[in-house]
C-alpha cells in the first residue's frame, strides 16, 4: 500500500490540532494531556474511517481518562494532520514502527494502549512485536484475528467523497442514526476532502480489499501468545467489524475479559461514552 501526496498544511489551529512531534522523521500531530514523564500513559489509537483524526475518534474519551492518566492520542501517518511523506508505504509494519518512534520521541517506555478498529489491529501488532512497550491492552471493535471482510468495512475503505456517501457511512457506524445530528456528515465530508487526505486514503485500501484486512491481522498463534491483560470491547450491533470477531479474540487471548454493549454499533466510545470511559478507566487503574 504505497501512495504519494504533499505534506499536511493547516491554516488555523482548532481542536483537532495538538502538538507536533517528529517521530521516525515524520511530523506527527499528537494530543498530549498530562505529563508522560510523571504519570502512567494511556495511548489511544484511532480507526481508519475517511477523514478520521485522533480528536474526532477520542474527543469524549481524552478528558475522562486524563483525570487519572497522561493521555496520548496521535494522528497515525496517513491520517488527520500528520504528514504524509511522498512514497510512504502504508502497512502494518510501517504503522507499528511509527507508533514506536512516537513513544520514543515522547520518552514513553511503556504505556497502556487502547485501539479502535484499525487502531486495535495496530495495538495488537505492538503487543506481538514489541511486548515490552505495553502494560495493558484494550481492543475495541478491533481488526486483529483473521476474518472475512464485511460489506460495511468494504464500503468504508471504498469511500468516494460526497456528503451523501459520508452520510451513508455514518449510518453504518452508529446504531442510533438519529444521534448523528444534521451537520456531522457535512463536517466529516469536509475533513475527508482536505488537500491530500482522500489521495492517501484511496491509496491505503484499494480493491480487492480482503487482502488489506488480512495484512492488518495477526496469526492465531501470535494472538494466543499475547501476555498482556486485555479488555476486549465491542458493540453488539456493529456492521463494520462483527461482534463475533471479539468473541474469537476473547477465546484466544489468555488473560482477557470481554464487554459487549447492546444497542451499539462501531462507535462504542461515542455511543456509550460515559460507560465506556468508566469501564476502560477502571480496567487500566485496577491493581
Amino acid at each position: 500500500m504505497t501512495t504519494t501526496s504533499a505534506p499536511v498544511t493547516t491554516s488555523a489551529a482548532g481542536p483537532e490540532i495538538g502538538r507536533t512531534v517528529t517521530a521516525g522523521g515524520i511530523e506527527t500531530n499528537v494530543h498530549v494531556l498530562g505529563d508522560p514523564a510523571t504519570q502512567p500513559v494511556v495511548l489511544l489509537v484511532h480507526g481508519s474511517g475517511p477523514g478520521v483524526t485522533a480528536y474526532a475518534n477520542w474527543r469524549l474519551t481524552m478528558p475522562a481518562l486524563a483525570e487519572r492518566f497522561c493521555v496520548v492520542a496521535p494522528d497515525m501517518v496517513g491520517f488527520g494532520f500528520t504528514d504524509r511523506p511522498e512514497g510512504f508505504e502504508y502497512s502494518m509494519p510501517s504503522w507499528t514502527a511509527h507508533l514506536v518512534a512516537l513513544m520514543d520521541a515522547l520518552g514513553i517506555e511503556q504505556a497502556d494502549v487502547v485501539g479502535n478498529s484499525f487502531g486495535g489491529g495496530l495495538a495488537a501488532s505492538l503487543a506481538v512485536h514489541h511486548p515490552e512497550r505495553l502494560r495493558r491492552l484494550v481492543l475495541m471493535g478491533a481488526t486483529v484475528s483473521p476474518q472475512r471482510i464485511t460489506p460495511g468495512l468494504d464500503a468504508v475503505w471504498g469511500y468516494r467523497p460526497s456528503v451523501e456517501n459520508m452520510q451513508a457511512l455514518l449510518e453504518l457506524f452508529a446504531y442510533d442514526r438519529e444521534a448523528l445530528g444534521p451537520d456531522l456528515a457535512r463536517i466529516r465530508y469536509a475533513a475527508s476532502t482536505r488537500p491530500g487526505v482522500q489521495e492517501a486514503f484511496a491509496g491505503m485500501f484499494p480493491a480487492p480489499r480482503q487482502r488489506h484486512l488480512d495484512a492488518l491481522t495477526q496469526p492465531i498463534a501470535a494472538i494466543e501468545a499475547i501476555p498482556h491483560r486485555t479488555l476486549v470491547v465491542h458493540g453488539r450491533d456493529d456492521r463494520v467489524i462483527p461482534v463475533e470477531s471479539s468473541y474469537a479474540l476473547h477465546g484466544l487471548i489468555p488473560d482477557s475479559q470481554l464487554h459487549v454493549f447492546g444497542r451499539c454499533g462501531h462507535w462504542t466510545q461515542i455511543e456509550h461514552a460515559d460507560a465506556f470511559n468508566r469501564l476502560v478507566g477502571d480496567f487500566l487503574a485496577a491493581p
